[in-house]
């Protein structure tokens, strides 16, 4: 009677401990596993909404989302359509006749299964076009153009005067059209680099 009874403790005894290894086991895998993203990861994304360099200001916030999914060791740390929100680190617009556009993005928080990361990340920066070429093509053009006018209606009077009047002209188009903003639209992919290590829970 005694050794049935023991036998019967030992026996519960094992299929508790063998309950508890297997629920312990199946629960493993969804333990949160802290996992690090190295300096100068690239974390690519699309914005989600537009951009410019004349309509935003240094401060405004983004929003865009992870279009490729950050890999450690074989692990997904930050996978493909996290959400991000960025900052517009500086933004100029530019000038009709000189001054170049200028927009410097960065990102600051990444979501990961519902937690959001705080990131620091190099700011990625576009820089508009030179349009002092064109401006001066549109000058010199118009210039020459009123030269041609005014030797027709006048000779070599007519060209003096002509020229300088054709120059106002191409100074007027260059000073309508010049302008050269840089605008991003909604979809526009943008690449940025971590500038420190950043540490992400991740389920197993």
């Amino acid at each position: 009677m005694l050794v049935t009874k023991r036998h019967y403790l030992m026996t519960g005894g094992a299929v508790v401990l063998a309950v508890a290894l297997g629920v312990g086991a199946a629960t493993l895998p969804d333990r949160p596993d802290p996992v690090t993203v190295p300096e100068r990861t690239p974390i690519h994304v699309t914005l989600d909404q537009s951009v410019t360099s004349n309509q935003n200001h240094a401060g405004d916030h983004f929003a865009a989302t992870v279009s490729q999914a950050v890999v450690v060791d074989g692990k997904t740390v930050i996978p493909q359509g996290a959400p991000v929100e960025g900052l517009v680190v500086d933004a100029r617009h530019s000038g009709r006749l000189m001054g170049r556009a200028r927009l410097m993005l960065a990102l600051e928080s990444v979501k990961v299964n519902g937690q959001s990361y705080n990131v620091r990340t190099e700011s990625s920066v576009r820089i508009g076009r030179d349009h002092k070429k064109r401006n001066w093509m549109w000058i010199g053009g118009g210039a020459g153009g009123g030269a041609v006018i005014g030797a027709l209606a006048g000779g070599g009077t007519g060209a003096l005067i002509g020229g300088p009047i054709g120059a106002g002209a191409g100074a007027t188009v260059a000073l309508l059209t010049g302008k050269k903003d840089i605008k991003l639209g909604p979809e526009t992919p943008v690449t940025f680099e971590l500038a420190e290590p950043v540490t992400i829970q991740v389920k197993g």
